[in-house]
């Protein structure tokens, strides 16, 4: 049974605190589309940089790439979205609702007398399944006309495919290498929801390693362990994430075999990441539909060879989501309750906040200037308003681990009470080390 109280209360202080907005909302909103606020912006940025270090900076054999998110329509006839990349919808005549023909609250059989639309409880409304392209469809030029029609991408690998000689001839790299992406894509879903879980604008988190076919079971597993060691790394619970392999008709055509990781949401288990490996799939098709020759040619074996791929592809949103979701905390203290967002220091938005004890005896000054350089090393937040243990409290809700108070023996002593935001357990530190102590912990 989904958790919907959990979702609820997310939600609710995701606006309150400047994580999250409904895109539009002053005209009502837009379904599925959301807006990151101050500090939603900086928690997904947080998470996009430590993914670029550990896939780009950290790593000499993977290179980094930005493409377009416009493409020559013929990039998605080779990769089968054209075609293939439909779902099969029901409407219903009578309260004008679309669902999924596989919806699993229709009743009876989209087309047929006994089927029941599962908003308005009509029955025999509902017609039959049609296919639905899940491609935003626009058009390149003055005239709406077929010759124009262009597509936004609904993902970012294809980006990655069509350049990969570029990349490895421009980088002097040699196979195995990987190409890294991160980036904007659009699906039309028809389904979306769960917050930023399921949405039709997202961006991804993509990277593609090419390797000498027979090679490419043991990339595959390497890989499946260190993006699983990446995830882990952000602080989440471990017991939340598990492996869920993609078997039988869940296999996409295209991949000899697929991971996905999965955490557990207040909605069940979900995906975050998936692991596939590709084979030549992606690389034969663009050879076939372009007329160039994609080869790459071994030098030490004498061999030319198509590589395989092995994709890690995770959703920037869906793992924000996921390290909202594992972080928020309900704590009874002293008779009030006291929401936190425990999230890892690492990703946190705000890594302290800055607070004169009271706005009097020199402690504003003080204050500001630790504030004004503390800035310069890392994201911080100056409160003087109320009293300072609502200060706290509005920076547990905002996941700031560190709270430090410049009070009325800083002026005598040199030092500041720093507060921790998990323990609530408080310690002097001398004013010139607080920067260093912060960024040990970071």
């Amino acid at each position: 049974m989904a958790d919907t109280t959990l979702m609820d209360k997310l939600v609710s202080l995701c606006k309150r605190r400047g994580f999250v907005f409904q895109s539009s909302e002053i005209y009502g909103g837009l379904g599925s589309v959301w807006d990151y606020g101050p500090l939603g912006v900086e928690l997904k940025r947080n998470v996009k940089d430590r993914w670029w270090r550990a896939m780009v900076q950290a790593r000499d054999d993977i290179e980094g790439l930005d493409a377009a998110i416009l493409m020559h329509p013929k990039v998605w006839e080779a990769s089968g979205h054209v075609a293939g990349f439909t779902d099969p919808l029901v409407d219903c005549r009578h309260c004008k609702n679309r669902f999924r023909a596989d919806d699993p609250r229709i009743k009876g059989t989209p087309g047929q007398p006994d089927a029941q639309c599962p908003v308005c409880g009509t029955r025999g409304s509902l017609t039959e399944p049609r296919m639905f392209n899940l491609m935003f469809k626009t058009f390149m030029g003055p005239v709406e006309e077929s010759a124009a029609v262009v597509y936004l991408r609904p993902e970012t690998a294809q980006g990655i495919y069509v350049n990969y000689l570029n990349v490895l001839q421009s980088s002097r790299q040699r196979i195995p290498f990987g190409i890294a992406q991160i980036g904007k894509a659009f699906r039309n879903e028809i389904t979306p929801g769960n917050f930023i879980f399921r949405t039709r604008e997202f961006e991804q988190m993509e990277m593609q390693f090419f390797v000498q076919p027979g090679t490419d079971g043991e990339w595959f597993e390497r890989w499946r362990e260190w993006r699983m060691e990446w995830h882990r790394s952000l602080g989440l619970s471990p017991a939340k994430l598990q492996w869920h392999q993609h078997s039988g008709s869940e296999l996409a055509h295209y991949a000899k075999a697929a991971f996905d990781i999965q955490y557990e949401f207040p909605f069940g288990w979900q995906e975050i990441e998936g692991i596939h490996n590709r084979g030549d799939f992606d690389l034969s098709r663009h050879q076939e539909y372009s007329g160039k020759k994609l080869e790459y040619f071994d030098q030490a074996q004498n061999q030319r060879y198509l590589p395989y791929i092995v994709e890690t592809s995770a959703g920037a949103d869906r793992v924000a989501l996921t390290l909202l979701v594992d972080a928020y905390r309900e704590e009874v203290v002293e008779g009030e309750t006291r929401v936190v967002l425990g999230l890892s220091p690492g990703v946190a938005p705000i890594k302290a906040g800055v607070f004169p004890l009271v706005k009097k005896d020199g402690m504003p000054e003080l204050a500001t200037t630790l504030y004004n350089d503390l800035r310069q090393l890392f994201s911080c937040f100056y409160d003087d308003s109320g009293a300072i243990g609502r200060r706290y409290r509005r920076m547990d809700e905002a996941g700031t681990p560190f709270g430090l108070t410049v009070d009325g023996d800083t002026l005598a002593s040199r030092t500041v009470t720093v507060r921790h935001r998990d323990s609530m357990q408080q310690e002097r530190v001398g004013l010139d080390q607080v920067a260093g102590y912060i960024k040990d912990k970071l």
